[in-house]
């Protein structure tokens, strides 16, 4: 079921008078307001402007810094405009009361608002007054506007969510039957799935579920990966601790002795030990605080003057601290004073051998799985960006879009002139871009059916394209014809192209789709004239779902270049001066085709980017540890190493004998990684479509150089023992 986060112009109002718990409500809308903004002779292109309530400043508390928030977007043509906006076109001036110049005439800035925090979930430079195009008709199921109500206190939500279906029924159904003259049965069949939903203003940007939010969201399910990565991180570092503390035992043991000889109670001994923990571990929360603010976009020191952040950050520390402490405070605290003052350091509790090869254990087992986890994270967006999108993404450039000021004479010369140029293969009128995240689109039926709501009525995207469209991006046709100059049907909009997944979806598998007819739900007949193959005009995330092409090149309208050359730089140049040449008031903007692709992926791009960096980090934490075991273990076999030497062992059987049990510690930390991140990732994948196969490699790969890395880490202690003098080891005897 399709999930819109967009009502009608009716519905903010209809469900204020209906729930005495609802206490007011705002809209907004995005269309129609971008465009060209002119002032002084300084002509910029703008996207984030959009249309709001007169209370819509109120109901947010967007501050403004100049003008009355209560009426800055009451009257028809007036406008609110950020700090940032305001200084880029009027520089010092004074701002309010001025008007910007726009095609449809001119719009007053009747206030100055700060610029958007960056904790909102939308972000815009300027708000045009909604009175100036509010329609007359207050229609309920044409979802256009972002409606936000707010709640008395105490209010429930649910309660509010169980009577939606009588408003459904009370003013939606009649509605679709008046407009459709169908009736009444299928009126409340064909919105059946129509419902409205509250969501949480919060959970938008983490929990949003819709492709056509104002802003791309966020996903809360990386938001808990990435604080698992770092509690992982955390804990290895409180491992690593543990292990080091406890290697370098031998350089404290005589302070321990010596300490418990002269009165020193264990618990003394232990706090001591706690104490440089907790210190170690400030400092390092004080240069990780002072690289995040240096490295953090958004970070503000003033964030930390919060209780709860410090609260966090406090319980952070002290967690850490201790748990980094705890066993090496015991450990060197447990040591017997007569073995210590001899030269024995082993821990009258024992030596904690297992402990500490479990603690390898761990941290292996972690570096691994990350290890594993970057490369399929990898080999997936090599896949995305590798595989046959059913369209030409490459050296395609693209000039937008919907409010290019070209004239449609204007459009027409400039592709002549772009034809005649040798590096340009096809030119496109038009600005129905793929990879974008909603194309738009409706409901349709195949016209034997007789109504909409029917059984075979589906819901397809819906492009907006000229002749040259298809040609242009190298799509391919596979039955029937392309749009063509020579049949004046298609001029008119009554035919239409279909995709291969419509065609499946029509039920039209086994029959020729040429020459059928299908009927949207404005009831306006469209003929297929042809078949398109199914190309991913969205993210390889979502399936090929149904799509209908339509005719148009008129206004409103960009340009799609194909073009063939190794100097885009020089290209790019020409373009412009033919661009100001025809439009010299406008800027000249484009953006590449396979750009606008990759950035489809850019959430998965830094997750790979994170995984391989959090896996670096485990691998060098994980070796540090590894190298503190390696010490210890050495140290604690220095005697037998000495006899062994002295019988005939070589460097290499010593070597040998000191490496073995960290391979094998290795190899159980790949046995239990393993399974566990495959599993993991088979779960990651499921969110796409189209997805690469986890091939064996990866696993065996991510083993293996964890392995050498860890063997030379234990080699080049083990070295240092092996080439030691035996003598050295055994003249205490």
């Amino acid at each position: 079921m399709e999930i819109y986060p967009t009502t009608d112009i009716a519905v903010g109002e209809g469900i204020t008078k209906a729930f005495a718990q609802v206490k007011g409500f705002t809209r907004f809308l995005t269309g129609g307001a971008g465009g060209y903004w002119s002032y002084g002779g300084k002509t910029f292109k703008e996207t984030k402007i959009g249309f709001a309530d007169s209370n819509f400043l109120s109901f947010f508390s967007l501050p403004l810094v100049e003008g009355d928030a209560a009426t800055a977007l009451s009257a028809p043509l007036s406008i609110v405009i950020s700090r940032t906006l305001a200084r880029k076109y009027f520089g010092t001036e004074e701002a309010l009361g001025k008007s910007l110049e726009t095609p449809v005439g001119p719009w007053k800035v009747t206030g100055i608002m700060e610029d958007m925090p960056e904790n909102s979930h939308f972000h815009f430079d300027g708000m045009c007054s909604l009175a100036t195009i509010l329609p007359n008709g207050h229609t309920w199921s044409n979802a256009v506007y972002y409606t936000y109500i707010q709640l008395v206190k105490g209010a429930d939500p649910r309660k509010i969510e169980a009577g939606m279906p009588r408003l459904v029924a009370k003013y939606v159904v009649p509605e679709v039957q008046h407009d459709e003259n169908i009736s009444l049965a299928d009126a409340e069949k064909s919105v059946s799935t129509f419902l409205f939903k509250l969501q949480p203003l919060r959970k938008i940007h983490l929990y949003g579920n819709s492709n056509a939010e104002l802003e791309r969201n966020g996903d809360i399910h990386y938001v808990y990966i990435f604080s698992a990565l770092a509690i992982f991180i955390l804990v290895l570092a409180c491992v690593n601790f543990t292990n080091l503390s406890t290697a370098i035992a031998t350089k404290r043991g005589k302070e321990v002795g010596i300490r418990k000889v002269m009165g020193s109670m264990k618990r003394q001994l232990m706090s001591q030990f706690l104490a440089e923990a907790l210190l170690m571990t400030l400092l390092a929360l004080a240069v990780a605080v002072g690289l995040v603010a240096v490295a953090g976009k958004y970070f503000s020191f003033v964030s930390l003057v919060d209780y709860r952040s410090l609260g966090v950050l406090v319980g952070l520390w002290l967690v850490t601290g201790y748990c980094a402490g705890i066993y090496p405070a015991f450990f060197l605290s447990s040591f017997n004073v007569i073995r210590v003052l001899k030269g024995d350091f082993v821990s009258s509790k024992g030596s904690g051998i297992p402990l500490r090869r479990g603690l390898v254990v761990f941290q292996f087992w972690v570096s691994i799985s990350l290890m594993i986890a970057t490369l399929i994270i990898y080999r997936q967006l090599h896949y995305m960006q590798d595989v046959k999108l059913g369209y030409d993404k490459d050296q395609i450039i693209c000039l937008p879009d919907t409010y290019t000021p070209l004239g449609q004479d204007t459009r027409f010369a400039l592709r002549q002139k772009l034809m005649q140029d040798p590096r340009v293969v096809d030119v496109s009128i038009g600005s129905a871009v793929p990879a974008r995240d909603d194309p738009g689109g409706g409901l349709i039926y195949p016209k034997d059916k007789q109504s909409i709501g029917n059984e075979s009525t589906i819901t397809v995207g819906i492009f907006h394209i000229d002749y040259d469209y298809i040609p242009t991006l190298g799509m391919r046709i596979t039955r029937g014809r392309n749009f063509s100059r020579e049949f004046g049907l298609d001029t008119t909009g009554a035919a239409v192209i279909i995709n291969e997944a419509a065609v499946r979806a029509l039920g039209w598998s086994h029959i020729d789709p040429i020459g059928k007819i299908v009927v949207g739900s404005d009831n306006n007949a469209f003929k297929v004239v042809g078949v398109v193959a199914d190309f991913n005009y969205v993210s390889l995330k979502r399936e090929i779902t149904p799509m209908m092409l339509m005719f148009y090149d008129g206004p409103g309208t960009g340009m799609i270049i194909k073009v063939n050359t190794h100097d885009m730089a020089a290209f790019l140049k020409d373009l412009e001066q033919r661009w100001k040449a025809l439009n010299p008031g406008a800027p000249f903007s484009y953006f590449f085709l396979d750009e606008r692709v990759d950035r489809l992926y850019a959430g998965e791009q830094r997750t790979a980017q994170l995984f391989g960096l959090f896996a670096g980090l485990s691998i060098v934490i994980a070796c540090l540890g590894l190298f503190g075991l390696a010490a210890f273990a050495t140290e604690q076999r220095a005697k037998e190493i000495g006899i062994r030497k002295v019988l005939g062992a070589s460097v290499q059987q010593v070597l040998v004998l000191v490496a073995r049990e960290f391979i094998l510690l290795i190899g159980l930390s790949f046995l239990l990684a393993a399974p566990f991140t495959w599993w993991v990732m088979h779960v990651w994948l499921r969110d796409f479509a189209y997805r690469a196969p986890v091939a064996a490699w990866i696993f065996v790969l991510a083993g293996g150089v964890t392995a050498l890395i860890a063997l030379v880490t234990v080699s080049s202690r083990a070295m240092r023992a092996a080439l030691a003098n035996p003598v050295e080891a055994l003249r205490s005897e």
